[in-house]
C-alpha cells in the first residue's frame, strides 16, 4: 500500500461540496438589522459563527451578564453536590439577593439556580469563595478562562457584576462565551428552568425562584439565558432559541427595549442564516478511500454557499492520530478562513459506531488544567479571612 504523505507534505484535495447541484442565481445579502443598543451581538451556537454585530468589540460594562461566566467556571471546577456556607462576605451582598443567611448551606446546584434565576449576588459570591477559595481567587479562573476562550476584550473584577473599574467586557465576547457555556448540559438544563424549588433549612417552605428571563415565555423556542441591570450598565440582556435543530444566542448592552430587539434579532437569524449540513457522519470523500467520521453544519445566508470550500488533510504515518485509525482530517475553509474540520477514517471504522461527541468547530487552545493540586495553589495565595 502507498504510505500517506506526512503532515509537512500534505497532500491538499479540494472538495466540490455542491459539484452536483445547479448554480444557484446572485441573490441580495440579507437586509440590515438595527436595534436600541449600545452593543449587539448575534452568533450561532454551534458553529460559533457570528451573524451580527453592532459595536461587538467595545468594551462596555455588562452588569449580571457576569454571572453566565460564573456558572460555567463554577460547573468545571466545583462539585455539584458540595454544600457550599454562606460566609459574611456573601450575606446581605448589595444588589438582586436571594436573601440567603449568614451561615446557611446549600448544594453548589442549587446555588447556581439561585445565581441564574434570581440573579442572586449573595448566592454568586457564596459560589466563588467556595470553588476558588476566595473572590480573588474565583476572579482569577473567570479571567483565565476568558482568555482560553478568546475573549480577547473581556477583564472581569468580580463573580456578580456588580460595576467595578475595570470590570468590562464586549458583545462578541459575551456570545462566545455563552455558546460555549451552552455546550455544556448543566449549565443548559439551568437556564432554560422556568421555576426552580430547593430546601430551606430556615423555613418550613422550600425557597421557589421564579425565573427573571421573561423571553423564555415570550419567544417561541427560547431556552436561556440571563439578564443583567445596573444603572450605568442599562438594561443588558442574553437570549438562547433553538428553532429546526438550530441555537441561536442575541446579546445587548444597554437596551431600553431589549424583549423586542431580541426577537427581531432571532429571528432575522432563523430566517436568514439557517443551519446547513455540508458532511454527513460516515459520508464517502469523494475521490477518496475514506469517510468522515462526524457531521459538520455551518450557518450561511442564500448566496454564500459558493463560499464554502472543503479540503482533506492526511496525516503521515509517524501522526499520533493516525495511531488510532484516524487517515486526517477534512478542513472546512469559509471565505478563507478555517471554520471546522472533521476526522476522516477508512470505511468501518469502530469509532464510526460509538456516539458522536459535541461538535467543535475547531481544535481548542490549549490552555492549563485547573485540576485539584491547582486549585489548591489558588487557595494559598488567595485565601482570606471569613
Amino acid at each position: 500500500m502507498k504510505r500517506l504523505p506526512p503532515l509537512t507534505g500534505i497532500l491538499l484535495f479540494t472538495v466540490l461540496l455542491l459539484a452536483a447541484a445547479p448554480a444557484a442565481p446572485a441573490i441580495a445579502a440579507p437586509p440590515a438589522l438595527s436595534t436600541h443598543a449600545a452593543g449587539a451581538a448575534l452568533i450561532d451556537v454551534e458553529s460559533g459563527r457570528i451573524l451580527y454585530s453592532h459595536n461587538g468589540d467595545e468594551k462596555m460594562r455588562i452588569a449580571s451578564l457576569t454571572k453566565v461566566m460564573t456558572a460555567i467556571v463554577a460547573i468545571e471546577h466545583g462539585k455539584l453536590p458540595d454544600a457550599v456556607k454562606v460566609t459574611k462576605n456573601a450575606y446581605g451582598k448589595e444588589g438582586s439577593s436571594v436573601y440567603l443567611k449568614l451561615g446557611e448551606e446549600m448544594s453548589l446546584h442549587n446555588l447556581l439556580y439561585a445565581m441564574m434565576l434570581r440573579s442572586g449576588n449573595d448566592a454568586a459570591t457564596a459560589i466563588a469563595e467556595h470553588v476558588g477559595g476566595s473572590l480573588d481567587g474565583f476572579v482569577y479562573l473567570m479571567n483565565e478562562k476568558a482568555q482560553w476562550i478568546g475573549m480577547e476584550n473581556t477583564t472581569f473584577q468580580n463573580p456578580h457584576g456588580l460595576d467595578a473599574e475595570g470590570h468590562l467586557s464586549t458583545a462578541n465576547d459575551m456570545a462566545k462565551l455563552t455558546a460555549y457555556a451552552l455546550k455544556n448540559p448543566v449549565f443548559r438544563e439551568i437556564v432554560k428552568t422556568q421555576v426552580k424549588r430547593a430546601p430551606n433549612p430556615n423555613d418550613a417552605h422550600e425557597y421557589t425562584w421564579y425565573n427573571k428571563n421573561k423571553m423564555l415565555s415570550l419567544y417561541e423556542g427560547a431556552d436561556g439565558v440571563k439578564t443583567g441591570y445596573t444603572r450605568a450598565a442599562g438594561r443588558c440582556l442574553i437570549t438562547s432559541a433553538t428553532r429546526n435543530g438550530q441555537q441561536l444566542v442575541a446579546v445587548t448592552l444597554n437596551d431600553r427595549n431589549d424583549w423586542a430587539d431580541h426577537a427581531r434579532m432571532l429571528d432575522y437569524g432563523f430566517k436568514f442564516f439557517p443551519l446547513k449540513e455540508w458532511v454527513d457522519r460516515g459520508q464517502p470523500l469523494q475521490g477518496q478511500p475514506y469517510v468522515a467520521g462526524q457531521s459538520f453544519a455551518y450557518p450561511v445566508a442564500e448566496g454564500e454557499e459558493s463560499a464554502m470550500s472543503a479540503k482533506p488533510v492526511m496525516f503521515g504515518d509517524n501522526e499520533i492520530a493516525a495511531r488510532f485509525g484516524q487517515k486526517g482530517i477534512l478542513q472546512f475553509t469559509f471565505r478563507d478562513q478555517i471554520v471546522g474540520s472533521v476526522p476522516l477514517y477508512e470505511p468501518g471504522h469502530p469509532l464510526l459506531n460509538e456516539q458522536q461527541s459535541a461538535f467543535r468547530p475547531l481544535a481548542e487552545p490549549s490552555r492549563p488544567g485547573f485540576g485539584g493540586a491547582f486549585k489548591a495553589v489558588l487557595r494559598a495565595l488567595f485565601m482570606s479571612e471569613y
